[in-house]
């Protein structure tokens, strides 16, 4: 059970594009609310953001301050949910990158789990660390330096990081007493020099997810027609412009 109010006057950044799975952001924000922290959803526009469970569309959340207005300086720590889509989008941002280095600088606490850490690759945080993700991100962290570990929960310094959704109970205690300044210094359960294997196959529960998720409505299928037709339109108009 979460201590009560153990992160009163503690303020956090949650960095989250559109795309972000759904249930990593907002179990972690509501554990961290109800343990008195105040959050930001920090993102790279204004307005609302589109949460997916898996490839679906989900709610969307408000967004306090783009990446450009935020001042890393404002707060005590930082979350990176995951989610297919929303690290991919971050991680080509450069002001994302430079929002999550600014953290890592000042030696504050990051929290990350499923394809989160693909953000922190992508700022050059990685190399030397210890930590786990999403097992199918394993290679691009082993790649860019990391020791990847197959556990529900890494600590490494200042860092935490979890795999997925199916770790969100660990994973919210251990941000909670990361946040919280209480967490173990160290890796844990110990320091290790060699990653964990790749695993053999992919999770059956998500390839069995996806073979029962409903077909796409005519209004999905012609915004993304829209949105290709806008793309391809704007690209055209670059090229006549030359």
């Amino acid at each position: 059970m979460l201590a009560h109010k153990s992160l009163e006057g503690r303020r956090i950044a949650v960095l989250a594009a559109d795309g972000f799975e759904k249930v990593e952001l907002t179990i972690p924000t509501t554990a961290l609310r109800l343990a008195g922290a105040d959050l930001d959803i920090i993102s790279l526009r204004r307005g609302h953001i589109r949460g997916v469970n898996l490839h679906e569309p989900a709610s969307r959340v408000h967004v306090d301050k783009t990446v450009a207005e935020a001042d890393p300086a404002d707060y005590d720590g930082l979350l990176v949910p995951g989610g297919f889509i929303n690290p991919d989008l971050l991680r080509q941002s450069e002001d994302a990158r430079q929002f999550v280095r600014a953290f890592d600088e000042a030696g504050k606490p990051i929290a990350t789990l499923c394809h989160g850490p693909w953000v922190l690759a992508s700022a050059g945080l990685v190399n030397g660390r210890t930590m786990t993700s999403w097992p199918g991100v394993r290679d691009d962290l082993v790649n860019a330096g990391a020791t990847w570990l197959d556990q529900d929960v890494v600590y490494d310094r200042n860092w935490v990081s979890s795999r997925g959704p199916q770790d969100l109970v660990p994973f919210v205690k251990a941000i909670t007493r990361l946040f919280a300044g209480s967490a173990p210094a160290l890796v844990s359960p110990a320091a290790r020099t060699s990653s964990d294997p790749q695993r053999k196959n992919p999770p059956k529960l998500v390839i069995e997810a996806m073979k029962w998720l409903p077909r796409p409505s005519f209004r999905a299928v012609a915004g993304i027609a829209a949105m290709i037709g806008a793309a391809l339109w704007a690209t055209k108009k670059r090229a006549l412009a030359r």
